[in-house]
């Protein structure tokens, strides 16, 4: 049987979720049936050297999204690419038009990766995303809450999208569980009585970790702890300034980007997300892989899904930290039998994300999606040579 081609195309293969979930497809994906090709702008991405090595890379001469889109279309054609499989909007909408150039019978798959909107000028672009999504010839949302934001803002019908939540690599978790270690420098942070709480999260507006602080700061009062904060961002400055004005800053560690942020989270007593808005949270999922209980506020739309409405963790309102304080102040009071059981039930949920299940629902979907095409009946499946 002849490979399928899937061209994975991204801006880079940063350390946020989007780069990691292409990541965990790539890995994954059934070698005997795809032949994965990844197309990124020309940055260099944390990722890269974890990706398999049979995997075809490739960069763009050009680091601006606007630029790649006729290169992007050679390479669909020199490569006789079958299928391309972007996220993000506007790499979406750059996958979408280098199918329509490449000349070619290319298909397009496109995923939607948070709930975005607000503003009438945020809507007015989600309108046009939506309409460039109808030259697309699937629409995948990772989460329920993705997809009712899709058929309300982006006006994307609701039949033309498919839910597949994100994988997680439950092996590779286990593996860097195993062998990872603590960086030297970081060690002596656990060497202490205190609990210890972490979050992990790019220090963006959308990651609210001024509310993070405000709840840290109010709940220490009562638990002396540290919190370690993983991830790079704009305003880690202005979140050091905050923990100055609360008090709180030799209790507060700003560590950086982590290559194995699995092994600090399982050391960690707590792990906590105190986003704005989420497409699924990817990392909540990864914290309940790596053993250690989660608090989260309740945001559109993935953490109250990961979570079942609080079954395997706490939920709390957004923006509000004084429930957030008092849901990690809950956790860090438990008895010991109460801890060990939301540690096992969070860890047995984080198997129903496990990459080996969700990337055979993406591979269903490609080969469905390159079936519908060729004008064979949606129930009538490819049969293998």
């Amino acid at each position: 049987m002849k490979k399928i081609k899937v061209l994975f195309f991204i801006y880079q293969m940063g350390g946020g979720g989007a780069a990691r979930t292409l990541l965990n497809i790539i890995n994954n994906l059934d070698r005997a049936k795809f032949q994965p090709v990844l197309v990124t702008l020309d940055y260099n991405g944390t990722y890269e050297d974890q990706l398999k090595h049979d995997v075809l890379f490739l960069k763009l001469k050009s680091k601006r999204l606007s630029r790649s889109v006729f290169e992007l279309g050679k390479i669909i054609r020199i490569n006789k690419i079958d299928l391309i499989f972007s996220t993000i909007p506007r790499v979406n909408t750059i996958a979408i038009l280098a199918k329509l150039i490449s000349f070619t019978n290319v298909k397009c798959v496109i995923r939607e990766a948070d709930n975005l909107g607000g503003d009438f000028k945020t809507d007015i672009l989600l309108r046009f995303f939506g309409f460039m999504y109808k030259f697309s010839n699937q629409v995948v949302s990772l989460s329920n809450g993705v997809k009712r934001n899709l058929v309300e803002r982006y006006k994307v019908k609701e039949k033309d999208i498919e839910v597949i939540y994100n994988p997680v690599d439950i092996s590779a978790i286990k593996r860097s569980l195993h062998y990872g270690e603590i960086d030297e420098k970081d060690k002596s942070l656990f060497n202490t009585n205190k609990k210890i709480v972490i979050t992990a999260g790019r220090l963006v507006s959308q990651k609210d970790h001024g509310t993070l602080l405000k709840a840290f700061a109010k709940m220490n009062a009562k638990i002396p702890s540290e919190l370690l904060i993983l991830g790079t961002g704009p305003l880690k400055n202005q979140l050091k300034k905050l923990c100055d004005e609360l008090g709180i800053s030799n209790a507060v560690h700003f560590l950086g980007f982590k290559n194995n942020p699995y092994v600090y989270i399982m050391h960690a007593d707590l792990f906590v997300l105190s986003s704005k808005h989420e497409g699924f949270s990817h990392v909540i999922a990864e914290a309940l892989a790596s053993e250690t209980p989660v608090v989260s506020t309740n945001c559109k739309s993935g953490p109250e899904e990961v979570l079942q409405k609080g079954e395997y963790g706490k939920l709390c309102a957004v923006g509000d930290y004084e429930d957030l304080a008092d849901r990690m102040y809950e956790i860090l009071t438990l008895e010991k039998y109460e801890l060990e059981s939301m540690i096992a039930k969070g860890k047995k949920r984080a198997n129903d994300f496990d990459a080996s299940a969700i990337v055979k629902q993406y591979e269903e979907l490609f080969l469905k999606t390159l079936n519908k095409q060729i004008g064979t009946p949606d129930n009538t499946k490819i049969i293998e040579a």
